[in-house]
């Protein structure tokens, strides 16, 4: 009888087989494993063995300087990118950016978006709005600590004034030397009828805002604008002086911030 020695090698091989011990394979490295079938490669370097991602991304937003400059900090090397866009008031950091030799996936990103205050949007919504004179008086004691000259107290005494002569018929005003502007009327209030009285107001006044939220605050001039109306009435407001100069320098000043906390330079423009 003929004994195949095929057939006996294979069966050997499988106990064989059976018997070894079972080996433990290591997380994080390629491993070649022996089969019934032959060899086989094991990948256990990827995410959902190792329970690492293979690189870092996403896109963090933060709202002030100081914020910034700690997540850069944590995450950036030589390599990266920093842009300022002056028109979106956004400052970019491709923390994973191309080196000048090796390409890199740029999906690493941390983007300063500037938030404006409320305060800074309310009084650019009303720069250059006549208001009647209740309304007008009530913005002033709305913002009476954005007010800086005159005073505060003083601009509360002017916002009272205003309110004082709502039931007034206006016939003129007057520039005074001082630069005040002085208002003419006369009471059409019943118990005061044919009273006569002033008004008197600055035609400038200065404000202090703070554009964006974490930011320093910055000093506005603001002009008194008014409308003597043909029926007696009085309507006021203000025209801010060059608003969208300071909202510029305020954000150079954030952008100059960054750039002395890192070592970075700052480009302007966006990223691709």
């Amino acid at each position: 009888m003929s004994i195949d020695t095929t057939d006996n090698a294979r069966t050997l091989i499988a106990f064989a087989q059976q018997a070894a011990a079972p080996v433990a394979l290591e997380v994080g490295k390629y491993h070649v494993v022996r089969t019934a079938d032959g060899f086989r490669t094991v990948d256990l370097t990827t995410p959902e063995h190792t329970g690492i991602p293979e690189r870092k991304v996403g896109s963090t937003t933060v709202r002030d300087a100081v914020s910034f400059a700690a997540y850069f900090d944590k995450h950036s090397d030589s390599d990266t990118e920093v842009y300022a866009d002056a028109d979106r008031l956004t400052v970019t950091a491709v923390l994973d950016a191309h080196t000048a030799t090796t390409a890199r996936w740029s999906g690493h990103r941390l983007t300063l978006s500037l938030r404006k205050t409320d305060a800074w949007d309310q009084w650019l919504r009303n720069d250059g709005q006549l208001m009647g004179q209740e309304a007008f008086a009530e913005f002033l004691e709305d913002h009476l600590p954005e007010l800086l000259e005159p005073s505060a107290a003083e601009m509360l005494e002017i916002a009272q004034s205003i309110q004082g002569a709502t039931k007034a018929e206006f016939q003129s005003s007057t520039r005074l030397s001082s630069g005040q502007r002085q208002f003419a009327f006369v009471e059409t209030v019943t118990a005061k009828a044919g009273q006569k009285g002033q008004l008197t107001i600055p035609e400038v006044f200065t404000i202090g805002l703070v554009p964006f939220e974490g930011s320093e605050g910055y000093r506005l001039t603001a002009r008194f604008r008014y409308r003597l109306n043909r029926d007696g009435g009085l309507t006021l407001g203000y025209k801010l002086e060059r608003p969208g100069d300071i909202l510029r320098t305020a954000f150079q000043d954030v952008v100059k911030t960054i750039g002395e906390q890192i070592d970075q330079p700052i480009m302007n423009g966006t990223p691709a």
